[in-house]
């Protein structure tokens, strides 16, 4: 039995009956990583002394007992480096403090396990952007596992990781999994706390896991969620048992299809294949309904106009003066601040830095940053309308497949433009996930169902039914 082959519901069963222990599970991952990542690239960090510590006295009886978890590099972890991908903090911090998330993983008794790799500061669609290193996708490693999770989605695809935990602003959960065929959940914003996340986008960044089946999804989901003191964005409501709340069949579940998400530019086989999963929800009862988002068209340039100006002032706190990187040889503090932040920063990062000061700066803020809020209230409002008449929405996850490594890299537009099926969810605040639903050309494709704010439950026993139903999540890389 190859422990790190298993899924997390899987495992768990193994290891209460007694049939392995979870130092087992943490040497099996080890081996996996020694023989896989040199050519996947999906960690940037790894303590495997503290996990197998961890491990020895861990308590099966609990909900995660004993079972690892990976993180993703902009989640702090009490006295682990903490790089968000960037040179700007790579080898300069070490995290005092467990984030919120990572404290409820331990009280379920998991064990973060790993630091995957990201684009810097969660800023890209392709992990390219990562100032650390490359990672490639397991299907293809000539391919991109998506961004900016592609680590946390590349190590859960080939066996190096049971689970990992993602960061999702405009796509960044979803598309990954989608690229390296396994399931992505972004969680309805504030469901989950962002204490100890890093953040790129306040208004938009959510935490959630990614996994190899809905139902681990759903259990990672159920020990993360909830309301935090320490984030005043968390909502107050209840978490329910997600893992209970699957397995009914889909009969009176009605699934829109937003006409503005099956339109051209969509790869024919990426078609095919969510068009055949569609037909699968209607076989297992579901009904079909024609519905419209029609505020979807802007939503690309909105998010860019929005997440740009908020990481435009939360990456102000890096300058060089309390931590990350300083330059050296400074004349004056205006010389200091430069030089710092133009060696710290990568490309990508510091358009995104000038894009947003420029639509905050005066005589712009009103034409683009309020205008953008206005639009981003009609797409809120799009939402709400559309899931007064349906309960979930289906459609693409990505209007591709994996791109290959370094294609898109000297466009920014068009990668810009590769998140348009995810962006409007994060712009709603509402909750969305990828499943595997095909392949295309040999690249894994993904399927996104949407649900209403606090709607995962719908959206999980969907993807469940879906996935019970079918055999795509079974199929695994072989880097």
């Amino acid at each position: 039995m190859d422990l790190a082959k298993l899924t997390m519901m899987e495992l768990r069963g193994v290891l209460r009956k007694g049939k392995a222990t979870s130092v087992d599970v943490v040497e099996a991952i080890r081996d996996a990583v020694a023989e896989r990542d040199p050519r996947v690239g999906g960690y940037i960090g790894l303590d495997f002394e503290t996990a197998l510590a961890e491990a020895r006295t861990a308590d099966a009886k609990l909900p995660m007992g004993g079972i690892p978890v990976a993180i993703k590099d902009l989640i702090n972890v009490n006295g682990q480096p903490c790089s968000c991908g960037s040179r700007m903090l790579a080898g300069t911090y070490r995290s005092p403090y467990d984030a919120t998330v990572i404290r409820k993983l331990r009280e379920a008794g998991a064990i973060p396990l790993g630091r995957t790799n990201m684009d810097e500061f969660a800023m890209g669609s392709s992990t390219e952007n990562s100032g650390i290193q490359l990672t490639r996708n397991p299907w293809d490693l000539d391919r991109s596992p998506g961004g900016s999770s592609g680590g946390a989605a590349a190590v859960v695809a080939a066996d190096m990781a049971l689970a990992s935990l993602g960061s999702d602003t405009g796509g960044s959960i979803r598309q990954p999994a989608s690229f390296c065929g396994v399931v992505g959940l972004k969680p309805t914003y504030g469901r989950v706390s962002r204490y100890g996340v890093v953040a790129f986008a306040s208004s938009l960044d959510q935490i959630g896991p990614i996994t190899k089946t809905v139902e681990d999804a759903a259990l990672l989901l159920g020990v993360i969620a909830g309301e935090d003191p320490k984030d005043s964005t968390t909502l107050r409501a209840p978490v329910p048992d997600y893992v209970k709340g699957l397995g009914a069949d889909l009969k009176g579940m009605r699934v829109g299809l937003p006409k503005e998400y099956f339109i051209g530019g969509t790869a024919p086989g990426v078609r095919a294949a969510v068009d055949a999963g569609i037909r699968k929800l209607e076989e297992l009862g579901a009904e079909l309904v024609e519905v419209s988002l029609p505020h979807t068209e802007p939503a690309v340039a909105v998010y860019y106009i929005l997440a740009t100006a908020e990481a435009s002032a939360n990456l102000a706190r890096f300058d060089g003066v309390r931590y990350g990187h300083r330059a050296e040889n400074v004349n004056d503090l205006a010389e200091h601040y430069r030089k710092s932040r133009s060696e710290g920063f990568g490309a990508e990062v510091k358009r995104r830095i000038i894009l947003g000061t420029y639509v905050l700066s005066s005589g712009y803020h009103d034409q683009y940053y309020t205008r953008a809020q206005q639009v981003r209230t009609l797409i809120r409002r799009d939402f709400e309308e559309v899931f007064a008449k349906v309960d979930i929405i289906a459609s693409p996850a990505s209007p591709t497949t994996a791109f290959r490594i370094g294609e898109l890299a000297n466009d920014p537009l068009h990668m810009y433009l590769a998140d348009v099926f995810t962006i409007a969810a994060n712009l709603g605040g509402i909750c969305g996930l990828s499943i595997p639903c095909g392949f295309s050309e040999s690249m894994p494709v993904g399927m996104q169902l949407l649900g209403p704010a606090l709607g995962e439950g719908a959206i999980l026993k969907a993807a469940h039914a879906y996935e019970k139903a079918t055999e795509w999540h079974k199929q695994r890389p072989n880097p």
